[in-house]
């Protein structure tokens, strides 16, 4: 049998021990500003039904699902006509009736929907599980990847989208991130200006084109545009619009006057307004100032949105965005459960690790899980270093017996290269007197310590 050369799948990746450390320092970071907030953890499993996920996305979403192929002879039942097709569109329901997730915001509305005389309202979850999108892979964009999630259903209050803009502003503050952009919109807007142009029926084909306005530029988003059934009048309508300028405050005023005609269009003014009373009531207006923008070319292409949405980028480094999300009212209709509103935003976790990597805003402690390692003298003194490597377990102390009586040389580059502080000495010396010999490997400083001191030094 020929030998196989190992290889990772494209878009996915393998975790060092200190990668790994890395990672758990922004899942237990954002974790704790969730706890904070209110939000409770909950878990959803790893694949759904695919009817679950699909049309909740969008076109362009759709095609991104990683499909799973029916256990068994998944192909016994299938139309020879369709075999002879070759199509695999028209494949997929005979051969596929499950899905990995793609985000975790429809199987979590699945959720409520099933539980829903279980859970008491307003429902505050947060979730924190890898998903996977079969997207061309490149920096920043994965195909298997972590959300970090939050939200709340059952709640039609803005004051919910008030508290996710300081739930990200902390969060990322926490982090170390000190220049980031929380640009908001809303979906009644985006629907209010297509009712301006004349073409409401094309909402999801405009907001699907804009989006892509950062990626593609205005050209490529005009030529999408009329492509999908708007004219060149229509463009002259939307440029201005799409390339509002100015102020917070000054954005508001020029909509207020574009979508003077239309209602929908106006209540998705307001309600950016109102979410902007709340936080200057929360004491923090220099954020709206600093850090809130409101992006009128920012549509977040997943058609269950319907009201505000999100979107945060860091300013510090090139990346796409970091966040995002929104209100999206009628989703858990699509389950069979009217009249439930809801709104979440996310954490792209993997970006936000690259972009912590980049600016060297990890702390170091969060590498370091052994905090002292006890060298090895030989089996005839393990009477009296194993039941002192229990007794700093016991004390709570992450602590390591290295495992052979090798050179002393080799067990203090052990303990270097695990970027352990301490190795602690214990001979012969050390046990008659009671006393060990601390060793600080960052200053090479040692100090001849009781167990009491020990324990209390390194706790």
């Amino acid at each position: 049998m020929a030998n196989i050369k190992p290889s990772l799948a494209k878009g996915t990746r393998d975790f060092s021990p200190r990668e790994m450390a890395n990672r758990n320092y922004i899942f237990n970071t954002l974790r704790a500003v969730f706890e904070k907030f209110g939000y409770s953890e909950i878990q959803t499993p790893s694949f759904e039904n695919l009817s679950t996920l699909t049309g909740k996305y969008g076109e362009e979403g759709d095609k991104l699902i990683f499909k799973i192929l029916n256990s068994g002879d998944y192909l016994a039942k299938t139309p020879a006509d369709l075999l002879k097709e070759k199509s695999s569109n028209k494949l997929i329901p005979y051969i596929s009736e499950k899905a990995l997730r793609y985000d975790l915001t429809v199987p979590f509305a699945r959720y409520v929907v099933m539980r829903q005389h279980e859970i008491l309202l307003p429902f505050k979850r947060f979730q924190i599980q890898p998903v996977w999108r079969a997207d061309r892979p490149q920096r920043g964009r994965y195909r298997e990847f972590y959300q970090c999630d939050v939200d709340v259903v059952g709640s039609p209050s803005l004051l919910n989208e008030a508290e996710f803009v300081l739930i990200y502003q902390e969060a990322l503050r926490a982090l170390g991130l000190k220049d980031f952009t929380i640009k908001i919109n809303n979906r009644k807007i985006l629907s209010g200006i297509a009712e301006v142009i004349g073409k409401p029926e094309l909402i999801v084909d405009m907001t699907v084109a804009i989006d892509k306005l950062d990626k593609i530029g205005l050209e490529g988003v005009n030529k999408e545009l009329l492509g999908r059934g708007f004219t060149e009048t229509d463009l002259d309508v939307l440029k201005p619009i799409i390339m509002l300028d100015g102020s917070n405050a000054e954005k508001i005023a020029s909509l207020k006057e574009i979508l003077v005609a239309s209602s929908i269009g106006l209540q998705g003014v307001a309600e950016i307004e109102e979410v902007f009373d709340y936080v200057r009531n929360f004491s923090v207006p220099d954020l709206l100032d600093s850090a809130v923008e409101i992006d009128i070319t920012l549509a977040r292409g997943l058609n269950y949105y319907t009201g505000c949405i999100f979107e945060v980028k860091t300013n510090e480094v090139s990346m796409g965005s970091i966040g995002g999300g929104g209100r999206y009212d009628d989703l858990t209709g699509m389950f069979g459960l009217k009249d439930l509103t809801g709104v979440g935003i996310s954490f792209g976790a993997d970006r936000i690790y690259d972009v912590l990597e980049e600016l060297k805003l990890f702390p170091v402690s969060s590498s370091v899980s052994t905090r002292v390692l006890i060298a090895n003298f030989g089996e005839e003194i393990y009477q009296h270093t194993l039941p002192l490597l229990f007794q700093l377990r016991e004390a709570g102390v992450a602590a390591e017996f290295y495992p052979a009586a090798t050179k002393l040389k080799k067990q203090m580059a052990y303990a270097d290269g695990k970027q352990i502080p301490y190795v602690l000495l214990v001979g012969e010396e050390e046990i008659a007197s009671d006393r060990y010999s601390l060793k600080d490997m960052t200053s090479g400083e040692q100090q001849n310590v009781s167990l009491e001191q020990l324990i209390a030094f390194l706790t």
